[in-house]
């Protein structure tokens, strides 16, 4: 990054938009004192400061929440809120205090239903991110950075987000906010800046640039259509997967569908309706599944993710957390990205290397994933490349039956881009996709059909120009459809199965 000028002003909310790898995170690390700048000054209040360390910048009121989070797992929600300012009462610690206090940060946050005295490691994604805004708010900030602080959220989290800035803004604070929602972007930021190849392009008030305008200063070029076109309406009469009254505890419930072979099927509906528990139980993780599965008319028993892989079924999951559920971050890239698929390059216990290197380096030049070595451990990818690592980690199983849940969650929309054109590929050539995501463009966009869920069941089904965001909406929120349809689209599924 280089030759940057950039002012945040009290009490405005400044969006900081530009590809993985523009150079966003290098100015929120100088910024939070995580990076020392090798050239130019930084002014707080006017006046000059150079932070050493983020203790530093915290004490000045510069705070940042970043997309990786910083919470300790084996600690409690209340002991990670407080772990920068423990509570002392005469010298010593003051355990209920600092269970009141993240008790107050919880609350100001809107989640007064998550227990202080929870372990982090219980805690679903989208709970562990409120707790780590939280816990930003703990520190007074006068400066608060938010780097993709909504893209594990569910929409009423992000509501509660939105509310909370707002308190903020009015309070004096400045906010740095990098996104890639652009529907985020547009409704909170008053002010915008676009960064490309390490380098500020363009700053302007909000209104002054159309999203077209916006997306091609990011990435260079012409957009052009965001998403591939879709092929003419058509029917896949090869089956690839058939689920009839699948159902697991109190999350899934009697979920009957069908999914053809090279077709998009997108589920959707608000986070939380067991979306995650569909594909947990479609690639072997969960215990105690009830119901049928058929893999190309077969009737299976998934028990583990090693036999959902194999290749007599050929599934493959990108999970929601590429960081603790799809890489090994300390591993080279290039072991993270054969790890799934060792068993096809052994002999006996021999693996052969040169076979193994040869398909990586094929894997790389097809999902264009920008790296330096492949011996650099997968950490030192920005958050779209270690996607793409993710991807290509499951597609060198060779999968028949590919699964993402919710893959494009805080990447560019440039790699966006290529992960559409991907998927539309892998249908083309015959793979089978479903496709898990809380972005209703994507839902519109990219598939050939579209389950709903609602209350752990199909509320319903949306077929080509049915896709529509309102449609999408009336499903998710339990206002079209219902347990009577979901029963008689249950039962034609359960027809078709046979």
């Amino acid at each position: 990054m280089s030759g940057v000028d950039l002012a945040c002003e009290a009490g405005k909310v400044h969006a900081i938009l530009g590809e993985n790898g523009a150079g966003k995170s290098t100015l929120i690390k100088i910024i939070g004192g995580v990076v020392k700048p090798s050239a130019g000054e930084l002014l707080l209040r006017g006046e000059p400061v150079r932070f050493d360390h983020p203790i530093e910048a915290n004490a000045a009121g510069v705070v940042c929440v970043f997309q990786e989070l910083s919470l300790m797992p084996t600690l409690t929600v209340a002991e990670n809120i407080g772990i920068t300012m423990p509570t002392n009462r005469l010298g010593l610690f003051d355990r209920k205090a600092q269970v009141r206090r993240a008790e107050e940060l919880l609350a100001r946050v809107g989640c007064e239903g998550v227990n202080p005295n929870a372990w982090v490691s219980d805690l679903p994604l989208s709970r562990r991110q409120m707790v780590e805004i939280a816990k930003a708010l703990g520190k007074d900030p006068r400066l608060l950075i938010l780097d993709e602080a909504t893209s594990a959220l569910t929409s009423s989290d992000v509501e509660k987000v939105y509310e909370l800035l707002a308190e903020l803004k009015a309070q004096g604070v400045g906010m740095l906010y990098i996104s890639h929602r652009m529907h985020e972007i547009k409704e909170l930021a008053d002010v915008m800046s676009v960064f490309r190849n390490g380098r500020h392009i363009e700053t302007f008030a909000k209104g002054q640039r159309s999203d077209d305008q916006i997306v091609e200063l990011m990435i260079g070029r012409d957009m052009g259509h965001v998403f591939p076109p879709k092929p003419a309406a058509r029917s896949f009469p090869a089956t690839r997967l058939a689920v009839r009254d699948l159902g697991w505890e109190r999350q899934l419930e009697d979920v009957s569908f069908k999914l053809g072979e090279g077709e998009i099927l997108g589920i959707g509906g608000l986070d939380g309706q067991g979306q995650r528990e569909l594909l947990l139980g479609l690639f072997g993780v969960l215990k105690g599944l009830r119901g049928e599965i058929k893999i190309d008319g077969t009737p299976v028993e998934l028990t583990s993710p090693r036999q959902a892989k194999d290749r007599a079924h050929g599934i493959a999951l990108v999970p929601e957390d590429r960081k603790t559920e799809g890489l090994m971050l300390p591993m080279a890239i290039a072991a993270n990205m054969s790890l799934a698929s060792l068993d096809r390059f052994t002999r006996g216990v021999v693996i052969d290397r040169r076979r193994e290197a040869a398909r990586i380096d094929e894997m790389v030049r097809r999902i264009q994933i920008k790296v330096g070595s492949l011996d650099h451990p997968v950490s030192s990818l920005s958050g779209g490349n270690q996607q793409k690592v993710v991807l290509a980690k499951w597609l060198m199983t060779e999968p028949r039956l590919l699964m993402l849940n919710d893959p494009t969650r805080g990447i560019d929309v440039g790699t966006k881009q290529e992960i559409y054109q991907l998927l539309r590929a892998l249908a083309d050539a015959g793979t089978s996709i479903l496709f898990y995501t809380t972005d209703y463009d994507e839902l519109i966009g990219c598939c050939d059909r579209v389950l709903i869920l609602y209350q752990h069941r199909v509320q319903g089904e949306l077929v080509g120009p049915d896709i529509t965001e309102k449609n999408i909406l009336d499903l998710a929120l339990g206002l079209r459809g219902g347990p009577e349809r979901a029963k008689r689209e249950a039962e034609r599924a359960r027809a078709d199965a046979r």
